[in-house]
Formats: structure tokens, sequence, C-alpha cells
């Protein structure tokens, strides 16, 4: 695999049960995933086929319906099992996900966790 070779997917929003407070668990909150994948898209380029490549409709797909019946206290717990469902059902063997929950905080846009897992060749 090329070191270069990443597939992203940005800004995927997702309503979820997510925090610590007792309000918090029983409203649904926006959580914002960026993510980075490693993978050698050489394959697909050169055949232009689906079925060569990372399929991110399909990773989008697998962390909607995830984080939609989650129900975590904390981002932390969140983005690392997403981590490893991309790791494991994907076989992508690096991964940086940034989990955000916007306006966590207030007088803050956003606060965030931006984890790395895997080995990037």
């Amino acid at each position: 695999m090329s070191a270069q070779d990443l597939v992203l997917i940005e800004g995927l929003e997702v309503r979820t049960v997510i925090g610590i407070y007792d309000w918090e668990r029983e409203i649904r909150q926006t959580v914002r995933l960026d993510m980075e994948m490693a993978w050698d898209i050489s394959r697909a380029a050169a055949s232009d086929k689906i079925e060569h490549t990372l399929d991110y409709k399909s990773v989008s797909k697998r962390m909607i319906s995830f984080v939609e019946e989650s129900s975590f206290g904390l981002i932390e717990a969140l983005a690392e099992h997403c981590a490893n469902i991309i790791m494991h059902e994907f076989n992508v063997p690096w991964v940086r996900l940034k989990m955000s929950k916007p306006g966590a905080v207030r007088g803050s846009e956003n606060v965030a966790v931006l984890i790395e897992r895997g080995t990037r060749s």
C-alpha cells in the first residue's frame, strides 16, 4: 500500500444519546465524525470498479447505524468503538477518527477527540 493513500469521510453528522448528565440521557444530540482511512487505491484506480476500493458509502451507513443505536456517556468511548468497527469490519489497517460534539461547552463551537488506531504503512 502506498503510505499516501487515504479515503476520507468528513462531517458525517448523526444524532444519538451521548453524555453523562441525566438530561443528556433523555435527548438525542448531534455528533460529527471525520474519518481518514488508509487504503491502497491503485487497484480501484486501474479498474474503475467499486469492489476494488473502500466503499465509503458502506462505511458511512455502518457508522450511522451504529452511532444512532448507541448510548455512550463519553465521546471517547464512542470514538473507540467506531474505530474498531472500521478496522475490523472493513479491513482498514489504520484510521484517524475525530469525534465531535458541537456545542457541548458553552462559548465553544465544538469539542472533540482525535484518535489514531492501527498501523499506517
